[in-house]
């Protein structure tokens, strides 16, 4: 018989820290929020020891990131008259966005029912997040792809929103104008109730927007002064993807989810850095058989400073690093089970980001 290597199969035996090469990991700190928890956001060292804990006023709608401040901006669940929109909506919606200081007090908040996913803080001390409208009938019937017959309810798109410092709307973007219902199908196996269902909004320098819609697997980059998609990687490459973002050297990064690709009967995720100009990838993280590596919803990818790339592989907790040759060298599960918005009980977690200590000031000050 064969021992595998530990490489290849994920440690799901225990959970906390697992593995940990300090010679080769990235040194620094990871922050990351139960996806399901009550408002805890944790914040954990190389060791994987808790080095601080916020405690905020709302369930993760969906997860909580680091101002160069130094403080956290959180993405909240809340409970609204928008609970029920349809099947799927609570699972991933927000509601309310904060900035809170070191010691979990709110220092900015700005609320919208229509709010789920991401979020991001503006230079100009706003936010840029992603919000769901409804889409004509007439357009609706245009879109092909999806379970048959479920959208009887009516179906929705993505509008991306950026307020200003006092919530004022100052610019807005709506997928259903800019989308091809003749190209942009959703998956055959996703309900019709959604045409984007939009995961990630990251502003970019020149004025440009970066997006993930994971219901018809595309990337992309929008031109906020023309409003036109200048640069977009659809389902030949993509399979219900998260996180994309934008590298150093030009090229995006993304967590391919692997759901249903186009080419392969196969589920696995993957982890694929994409140079824009040619829509090659240029590198990808694997598992070896590669269905040991895989979460069919939520997750992420970050490149660390030292070449290293963060992955979450969200629907198992599970946070871990690997060098650039695709060696896993610090893993860290997620502890804490909660039950979830539909009676399940699970450790699951949206994204997680990674900071050098010279990142954290707080942390410094706690020193």
């Amino acid at each position: 018989m064969t021992v595998p290597d530990q490489q290849t199969r994920r440690r799901m035996a225990g959970s906390g820290l697992i593995a940990l090469d300090e010679e080769r990991a990235c040194p620094g700190y990871v922050v990351y929020a139960p996806m399901s928890g009550n408002g805890e956001v944790y914040l954990l060292d190389l060791q994987g020891r808790e080095a601080h804990r916020w405690n905020l006023p709302h369930p993760p709608g969906l997860y909580g990131y680091l101002l160069p401040n130094g403080n956290l901006f959180y993405g909240g669940k809340t409970r609204d008259e928008t609970w029920d929109r349809f099947p799927s909506w609570k699972r991933f919606k927000g509601g309310v966005m904060l900035e809170v200081d070191w010691q979990s007090n709110v220092l900015w908040e700005h609320r919208d029912p229509e709010h789920h996913h991401d979020a991001r803080r503006t230079e100009a001390g706003g936010a840029i997040y992603l919000t769901v409208e409804p889409m004509s009938a007439e357009l609706t019937a245009q879109i092909k792809g999806g379970v048959p017959g479920t959208d009887a309810e009516g179906m929705w798109a993505d509008v991306i929103v950026e307020v200003d410092s006092a919530g004022n709307r100052v610019w807005e973007w709506h997928a259903a104008e800019h989308l091809d219902p003749a190209t942009q199908a959703l998956t055959f196996n996703d309900l019709r109730d959604e045409w984007s269902h939009g995961n990630t909004v990251a502003p970019l320098p020149g004025d440009r927007v970066l997006f993930s819609f994971r219901n018809i697997s595309t990337v992309g980059i929008i031109d906020k002064q023309s409003g036109e998609i200048v640069w977009q990687l659809g389902d030949t490459v993509l399979a219900q993807q998260h996180d994309p973002s934008l590298l150093p050297n030009g090229n995006i990064l993304i967590y391919d989810n692997g759901s249903h690709r186009r080419h392969t009967g196969l589920p696995f995720s993957r982890v694929i850095e994409v140079d824009p100009a040619t829509n090659q990838i240029v590198w990808q993280y694997q598992d070896s058989p590669a269905y040991n590596f895989f979460s069919a919803y939520i997750s992420g990818a970050r490149r660390l400073p030292n070449g290293n790339t963060l992955i979450t592989e969200g629907m198992f907790g599970r946070m871990f690093q690997v060098t650039p040759e695709g060696q896993v060298v610090w893993e860290y599960i997620n502890p804490y089970f909660y039950e979830d918005v539909e009676g399940q009980v699970v450790n699951r977690v949206f994204r997680a980001t990674h900071y050098l200590p010279e990142e954290i000031p707080g942390l410094q000050g706690a020193v």
